[in-house]
């Protein structure tokens, strides 16, 4: 799976052996979100951990980890965190052969849509950034005692 593409996958991986496994701080750590954030997500049903270990705590896959990226591109620009689960979803759908033609083309809809809203997001960032640097700049200057 691609860090862009989550979804489930059929595994190329030989039957005996199993995904890599990891706690949420690890998971945090290479989503960069808290582990607060994390269990909210959790508790808002977007991501569920693949496993638990004996002593009850949360473990992720390198699946979990794509589908968790996923999310958190979409934050900043403004999608729900149902638009979020239905991003999943979708994306799910995609990913999945056995997915009807109607399943396939509600999905497709839903990603173009998210797509032009996400262009358009950007452009609105990139605004807004240049607003910052502009006065991180004209603070510099006034700032400077000659």
């Amino acid at each position: 799976m691609t860090d862009g593409a989550p979804g489930a996958h059929v595994s190329s991986r030989p039957a005996d052996q199993h995904p890599v496994q990891m706690q949420i701080g690890q998971v945090a750590e290479l989503t960069e979100v808290s582990v607060r954030t994390l269990r909210h997500w959790e508790e808002a049903g977007l991501v569920t951990p693949s496993a638990r270990s004996t002593g009850g705590f949360r473990l992720y896959t390198a699946d979990d980890v794509a589908r968790l990226r996923t999310i958190r591109r979409m934050k900043p620009l403004g999608f729900t965190l149902d638009e979020m689960k239905q991003m999943l979803v979708s994306l799910d759908v995609l990913d999945d052969p056995t997915a009807t033609p109607e399943a396939r083309a509600a999905a497709v809809a839903f990603v173009v849509d998210c797509h032009a809203r996400a262009v358009e997001s950007c452009s609105t960032l990139r605004r807004q950034l240049a607003y910052a640097e502009e006065f991180r700049d004209l603070l510099a200057t006034r700032g400077r005692r000659d």
